[in-house]
């Protein structure tokens, strides 16, 4: 810990800053959402350490958040580029509830940037969760399969680590926008979907009129459709042409447009863990489609979610650092960020005291790649703060998962720590242009 406040104090106060101010200054307070966010957390401000609301660095260099820095500049002045971020967890990113009030503030923050909403699936077809912000419906019955419970032969997992599968012959989906401030219209259509020939016919209904080109791509599984006009819903047929009984699968629709700005792509599957990703067939393949600019790894509750004894700190860093490498592999350049996972009870009455020795794991591989780390761990008060999280009514009974409220603190924390970031590269970049 002393290695690690060393670092830390020697990297951010080469450069001191008003942190308070200059945060305020690069956030826009138009949403009443965002106000009511920022009330909840001053309700609840003695559960939370807000020292620790900060993405740390334990590396002096860190080139990859030095050029994600410059891009951001560029795009905000310029408006001319899309940064491309993923976020991948657990249930905590399948509900999407954190992850898109950070979504909604990235998309709506500076004027100009709507990006797109970029990929997304269909739990509920899949009989899950689905989040609140979007919604899939079809008269089809679906079967749903998650690779953290089901890995039958004849299903190869992609990015998104799920799939839908329907057998009839004819089969109608519909897709809008549902409680969401941010609803960036689409003018491209990706749908993730079998590998090899595409043995149906798509029509689109009354939008079928700016339909201008479709292409399908036999080798990495997806179709894609051009549009004339920008759309923000979806009615789509697709009829089978093939006279045998071939399955559709799907594995994720993207929607994606010319719109300069940031796409979120938040990928949660309940019950993963990092074994779980490493395990799907066309994971790197499905990202090397749309490298990453910023990726997030929120994962690791699953992993550690055994007593003392049967956790194995080894095997979590050998697969998280396995990870790092695939998404490094796909661009060199990206920034990570790697999360602690949050303070839990194993079986809702043990203290879990595998999160600090997760935590160690991601300091030292932190270092090693020279990324960032989210500690929200230490935030939240460490070791047995879940209990009065839950008391305060801000996770659930399971003392896993936090509620609506909590995972709406959770999300304007991020908010915060990622302004904050944002604040002190511009503040090192103005000393440096002083020299």
């Amino acid at each position: 810990m002393a290695k690690l406040l060393f670092i830390f104090l020697f990297f951010f106060l080469k450069t001191p800053l008003n942190w308070s101010q200059s945060v305020n200054d690069l956030r826009n307070y138009k949403h009443p959402e965002f106000a009511q966010l920022d009330s909840g957390i001053r309700e609840k401000k003695s559960l939370i350490n807000f020292d620790c609301n900060q993405l740390a660095f334990f590396s002096e260099k860190s080139n990859n958040w030095l050029y994600l820095y410059a891009e951001m500049q560029k795009m905000i002045s310029k408006k001319d580029r899309k940064l491309n971020f993923y976020h991948i967890g657990g249930s905590h990113i399948q509900a999407d509830i954190y992850t898109h009030d950070f979504r909604t503030f990235l998309q709506s923050n500076w004027p100009g940037l709507n990006g797109e909403r970029g990929l997304v699936f269909p739990f509920g077809l899949a009989s899950t969760n689905n989040p609140s912000n979007y919604n899939f419906s079809s008269p089809n019955k679906w079967a749903g399969f998650r690779s953290v419970t089901n890995r039958p032969e004849d299903i190869q997992y992609g990015l998104t680590g799920a799939a839908i599968k329907c057998s009839d012959s004819l089969i109608v989906v519909n897709f809008k926008h549902m409680r969401s401030l941010v609803k960036p219209p689409f003018d491209r259509l990706r749908i993730y979907h079998n590998t090899g020939e595409f043995h149906f016919d798509m029509n689109f209904g009354e939008q079928e009129l700016f339909v201008i080109e479709t292409h399908h791509n036999a080798d990495l599984g997806y179709s894609e459709i051009r549009f004339s006009d920008k759309m923000d819903s979806l009615d789509i047929q697709f009829i089978r042409t093939s006279i045998d009984s071939s399955s559709l699968e799907i594995f994720g629709f993207e929607f994606l447009n010319n719109l300069p700005g940031i796409t979120y792509n938040a990928i949660g599957i309940n019950g993963a863990g990092l074994y779980t990703y490493l395990g799907n067939e066309h994971f790197l393949r499905d990202l090397k489609i749309h490298p990453p600019d910023f990726f997030a790894f929120s994962l690791g509750t699953n992993d550690a979610y055994t007593s003392y004894e049967n956790f194995n700190p080894l095997k979590y860093k050998e697969n998280l650092e396995e990870m790092i490498k695939l998404v490094l592999d796909v661009n060199p350049k990206c920034a990570i960020l790697l999360t602690v996972p949050n303070d839990c009870l194993y079986n809702k009455k043990y203290i879990n005291k595998n999160t600090e020795r997760q935590r160690e794991v991601i300091y030292q591989l932190a270092e090693k790649y020279e990324q960032a780390v989210w500690d929200f761990y230490g935030i939240m008060g460490e070791l047995g703060s879940s209990k009065s999280w839950k008391e305060n009514g801000l996770m659930q009974a399971d003392y896993v998962h936090f509620t609506a409220a909590g995972y709406h603190i959770k999300g304007s924390l991020l908010i915060d720590a990622f302004l904050k970031y944002l604040a002190q590269f511009e503040n090192m970049n103005k000393n440096i242009k002083r020299k």
